[in-house]
């Protein structure tokens, strides 16, 4: 007991507060009302449901369906707490098969706010209301709708004020609140949805859609056109949806949807087992796209550990870890059902072939956008680029993600991959435009990795080694068109030899000149403006980063609600290569200004099978060698490793 505190006796705390302290677990904000009142309608065999938010949900929300609805003579006790039609027996308990079942949602959002609950049974012949102020009820009788069930709340908090002060803003609530009911459309594409926000409808989703159909309302085709199907069976256990490659991977774990029976969840096992199936193949502050449903019986699985239900507990992890990571390794190798998931299958613990989910299609076979296609292709031709063809297969390269985009890269058109070199910043030796650029190597074409030009060797036939201004460095010569060999040190004393990725070193330089000008603003006109066609999605994105967008140089403008003009360009950035930038940031592959410029940096850099000329790679390292944080891309990779005698003598196993 805190000291001065005096001791009170032990009471019965009064119902009204009992219900209040529970809410407080159940109704957080309003998107957790939300989430709670679909699950009723879904449990009810609701097919259409509609929803309506005012104040961000604060103000007013209301859910309406068309499910089997409630009898007049059990309203009363629809808002009385651990009152349920979804459970009668402990056993019960341990095969949940409803999204609701504890009796709690409908009185602990009751106590906290003014609730209007009104249903009617398709047997009777009008419908029933009661009125719920804070926990009081205050009217209860006859009332007019069709069928159904119709929840409205108002002045959520009203009995408890100091919680408003813990909400975000109106825009923010609202935002989750769409967030909420998107993740429920995700899990019934075949209930109708529709959701109207402050008087304005933003979406309106038909039933009896596909998942492939249903997902394209909310990814904008950017994302989509990197999924992959899959499906994976081990018993009772499944496990089947849509994942991302890795090429397409991002910075926010938004895009990592988790579903179990059906119900939306929020599990560190299913993460990381979706983690550990792209490891080695995304950097680590990246993530995949990942849209997964796994059902199991329902005694294998414990929902009732958790106040809002998010999250759950396997009675087998292992074997649950396991069957996810496996059923998204086709999606994380980036190839075409690569021959060792093919091994896998025929040699591996669980039993059965993949299949694709809704389609005649194989497992880890490019998934194309049910709906945009044409418009997206459009717009590829509208930015003067066309969609980059399919990478040639090439197996050996699928748990080596820096080189499968290189090859991807170097499978892409040619004018997408002549980019000029820019910024570098300014001083004595500085590495501008015209000193690494793809047309300064006469006649020569990038090989795909792992393949040689005739004739290359990493020292030029009659070159001597060249040193370097600084760190006491001497350029040997370039191996494999991607890394610059370096020897620091002395012929005779101790020495290194140093290993330079010409990308990360590049993309380094770069990186320090857009930060030192990046808010100037400084644009370069275009005589023909670029057209970007947009999803809903994007367009919403392009207002958040419009005064971003503005600082980096872009001039834009809006052409009704889904066309973007293009109108200028950073000085460094090609017209061809702006849209690209443009169509990754718009489709939140990018966060912030920093992610944009870090974009921008890699997509500008020299890449990994470009040759060098000695001069060229000279001059990269000498304005390499006077760059900030010059260790590390801007992504976090290293950008030197060096290898001193005992580095050498344990690689030869001499000590």
């Amino acid at each position: 007991m805190l000291s001065g505190m005096t001791r009170r006796a032990i009471t019965l705390l009064p119902e009204i507060l009992r219900n209040q302290i529970a809410a407080g677990e159940v109704v957080e904000r309003p998107a957790s009302v939300l989430k709670e009142l679909v699950e009723n309608s879904l449990d009810a065999g609701a097919t259409r449901i509609d929803v309506t938010l005012e104040g961000g949900g604060v103000a007013r929300l209301v859910v309406q369906d068309d499910g089997s609805g409630i009898p007049p003579g059990e309203l009363a006790l629809a808002v009385t707490r651990h009152a349920t039609s979804k459970l009668s027996s402990v056993a019960d308990l341990f095969s949940v098969t409803s999204f609701g079942f504890r009796g709690e949602a409908l009185p602990s959002i009751a106590s906290v706010s003014h609730l209007t609950l009104t249903s009617r049974v398709r047997e009777e012949t009008e419908a029933a209301r009661i009125d719920v102020d804070c926990g009081t009820v205050l009217a209860q009788g006859p009332a007019a709708l069709a069928s159904g069930t119709r929840v409205e709340m108002r002045r959520l908090f009203a009995s408890t004020p100091a919680r408003l002060k813990f909400l975000r803003t109106e825009a923010t609530e609202a935002k989750r609140c769409q967030e909420a009911l998107t993740r429920m459309a995700l899990a019934r594409p075949d209930v109708a949805f529709s959701l109207v926000l402050g008087g304005r409808e933003i979406f309106r989703l038909p039933g009896g859609q596909t998942l492939a159909a249903r997902l394209a309302q909310f990814w904008p085709p950017a994302v989509l056109e990197g999924l992959v199907e899959f499906r994976r069976e081990h018993g009772e256990l499944k496990a089947h949806g849509l994942a991302g490659r890795p090429s397409h991977a991002q910075n926010r774990a938004e895009r990592m949807l988790f579903y179990v029976n059906g119900r939306p969840v929020q599990d560190r096992l299913l993460q990381r087992a979706a983690r550990d199936a792209y490891k080695g193949r995304i950097l680590s502050g990246e993530y995949p796209q990942v849209l997964l449903f796994l059902t199991l019986p329902p005694e294998e699985v414990d929902v009732n550990v958790h106040p809002a239900k998010l999250e759950v507990r396997f009675r087998d992890e292992g074997q649950v870890f396991a069957l996810v990571r496996l059923a998204l390794a086709p999606a994380a190798e980036g190839d075409v059902l690569s021959e060792q998931g093919a091994a896998y299958n025929s040699a591996g613990s669980f039993s059965g072939s993949p299949v694709a989910l809704g389609s005649a299609q194989s497992v880890g076979t490019a998934w194309t956008p049910p709906s945009y296609q044409t418009s997206h292709q459009a717009t590829g031709q509208a930015t003067g680029q066309a969609g980059p063809p399919a990478a040639p297969h090439s197996p050996s390269l699928g748990d080596k993600p820096g080189l499968l985009r290189a090859w991807q890269s170097f499978n892409s058109p040619e004018s997408a991959r002549e980019v000029p070199l820019p910024l570098a910043p300014p001083g004595p030796g500085s590495f501008g435009a015209d000193s690494l650029g793809a047309d300064q190597v006469p006649g020569h074409m990038p090989e795909p990795p792992g393949e040689s030009a005739p004739g290359s060797s990493p020292v030029t036939p009659g070159s001597e080694p060249r040193a370097l201004s600084q760190g006491g460095l001497e350029y040997l010569g370039q191996i494999a068109d991607t890394y610059l060999v370096l020897r620091q040190g002395s012929h005779h004393g101790e020495s290194k030899l140093v290993l330079v990725d010409q990308h990360a070193a590049h993309e380094r330089v770069i990186l320090e000149n857009m930060r030192r000008a990046r808010t100037s603003g400084d644009s370069q006109p275009l005589a023909l403006p670029l057209e970007l066609a947009l999803h809903p999605a994007e367009a919403m994105r392009a207002q958040e980063l419009w005064a971003e967008l503005r600082s980096c140089g872009f001039l834009l403008q809006m052409s009704g609600a889904a066309r973007l003009l293009v109108r200028g360009v950073p000085p460094s950035l090609p017209a061809g290569k702006a849209a690209e930038f443009l169509r990754d940031a718009l489709a939140d592959r990018t966060g912030g200004l920093t992610e944009l410029w870090t974009l921008l940096s890699c997509k500008s850099a020299i890449k990994a099978g470009q040759p060098l000329a000695q001069d060229e790679a000279l001059s990269l390292l000498e304005v390499w060698l006077t760059t900030p944080e010059r260790d590390f891309c801007p992504h976090g990779r290293p950008v030197a490793v060096a290898f001193g005698a005992g580095d050498l003598e344990r690689l030869f196993k001499r000590k």
